[in-house]
């Protein structure tokens, strides 16, 4: 595809929005008077956009799939606005300090105040299996549809099990046993059942190895908005670390490491997360030209004290002296004797400002860092610290000093921690998979339980649908 297509496909003038309507498996793309960005055009009058319409067009079909994406940017847990998981999951692990009003919703997160009823966790929960169900509507979709070439259907099916394998990772992250849904059968899904998480990843790895053999393996545009089959084996090695798959965590680590000529390691701290950089794997585009990211507008602030968040000194602290991260992706603001941080990767606000900066979802650093961790697991200890090293050199820092594997391990969980501040929620998923929250966050936190590593349930979906009960412990 080249570059005018992709413009074509994901430009800026107005909104493709897939509206999914409770009960009834239609697609409507609808011009948003008032919205963000456009990812493309149709001429179609918006009442003859049905399902079979929308995929029987190029251009409508590909809007489908980009709105899914565009949603995940935008609405729900993984978005980089102040109500998505990478900032309310900082809260709750020990990365990020609450500084607004004790009543609103981000409180319960860092004093551990979470209930059923709490309304962030049912928009994660329904933003998250709307977008999950407007994936499978792609997928369904393209199965039927007579027009779209065989290349687009595998490009728009790879794209759709990409992102319903990365919606439901990080539902299953926060809540454990979760339905995994992979249809559009609103009678089914209304009453589904939980499936137990070794099930879940199962599906999730199914999906992602899928979805690697018909995605292309180069990217669309040099933006890598679009992910390609790389993306799906970054995402793929991350789920296998997180199952507990050593050996295929660190090959499939290995296989993006080696794509040598499209992933280039970046040393210049300051250069990682500019839209351009070539350790991207995939990233989202701002919902316009002029804006930046999301994040940079929830993390960064100009003086003190902050009405949200700010980093934490336990943060602070664990960087070694010397450490070029703390100098560089960390910005002090003071006032008086009084002094707050702020994670400075994004150095960009949303608004207004030429655009340098992207959302970035997958990087290579990930990669190095999943793979010495595995290897460390199977006892590859000089190839994990092999790893760890770039990590660390690039850092500023000389090599770890780490010799046995529990040291390696521990050295492995400081690296991730100074590494993978402040994005998606990373800290607090490490902890609870190095089994360490309880003793990280019981003398942090008020009344921290061990059921406390999973998020409750919320109430209203168990209200409609029983079959998802029992509530998770504690709650």
């Amino acid at each position: 595809m080249n570059s005018n297509s992709f413009l074509k496909r994901y430009g800026i003038k107005m909104v493709c929005f897939v509206r999914i309507l409770a009960g009834v498996a239609l697609l409507f793309i609808a011009i948003l008077v008032d919205g963000c960005d456009a990812f493309t055009e149709s001429d179609i009058p918006v009442s003859e956009l049905n399902t079979a319409a929308v995929f029987e067009e190029k251009n409508t079909a590909y809007s489908a799939m980009a709105n899914v994406f565009a949603q995940m940017r935008d609405n729900g847990m993984l978005t980089g606005k102040t109500t998505g998981m990478q900032k309310e999951m900082g809260l709750y692990a020990d990365e990020l300090i609450w500084h607004g009003n004790s009543t609103q919703g981000s409180a319960n997160f860092f004093y551990n105040t979470l209930s059923p009823t709490h309304l962030s966790l049912a928009t994660w929960w329904n933003t998250s299996y709307s977008q999950i169900y407007a994936a499978n509507a792609v997928i369904d979709g393209v199965a039927g549809s007579k027009n779209l070439l065989q290349a687009d259907k595998d490009e728009l099916r790879g794209e759709a099990k990409f992102a319903r394998a990365f919606v439901h990772f990080y539902v299953l992250q926060l809540w454990g046993d979760v339905p995994y849904i992979t249809g559009t059968d609103y009678t089914y899904n209304s009453t589904v059942k939980r499936l137990p998480i070794a099930a879940v990843y199962a599906r999730i790895i199914e999906d992602l190895e899928s979805a690697i053999t018909l995605l292309p393996k180069e990217y669309v545009n040099s933006t890598r908005v679009i992910p390609n089959s790389y993306a799906a084996q970054a995402l793929l090695a991350r789920v296998y670390l997180y199952a507990g798959m050593w050996a295929e965590a660190a090959n499939t680590a290995s296989v993006v490491l080696n794509k040598t000529d499209t992933y280039v390691w970046v040393s210049d701290l300051n250069s990682v997360f500019l839209k351009g950089s070539t350790a991207t794997i995939w990233q989202y585009a701002p919902r316009s030209a002029t804006r930046n990211t999301d994040e940079g507008t929830t993390y960064i602030f100009n003086a003190g004290p902050p009405n949200s968040v700010a980093l934490t000194n336990s943060l602070i602290n664990s960087f070694e002296a010397g450490d070029q991260r703390k100098a560089k992706w960390i910005r002090l603001i003071t006032k008086g004797s009084s002094n707050w941080y702020h994670s400075y990767k994004y150095k960009k606000t949303g608004s207004n400002t030429p655009q340098v900066e992207f959302s970035i979802v997958l990087r290579l650093a990930e990669m190095y860092l999943i793979r010495s961790e595995a290897r460390a697991r199977q006892g590859e200890l000089s190839n994990a610290k092999d790893d760890l090293n770039v990590i660390r050199n690039t850092a500023g820092l000389g090599n770890t000093i780490a010799v046995t594997q529990d040291e390696i391990l521990d050295a492995i969980l400081h690296e991730r921690q100074v590494e993978l501040f402040s994005e998606f929620g990373h800290r607090f998923f490490d902890l609870k998979r190095f089994n360490s929250l309880d003793s990280a966050l019981s003398n942090v936190k008020a009344d921290w339980n061990s059921t406390d590593a999973l998020l409750p349930l919320p109430q209203t979906e168990l209200n409609l649908n029983p079959n998802l009960r029992p509530q998770n412990p504690g709650y």
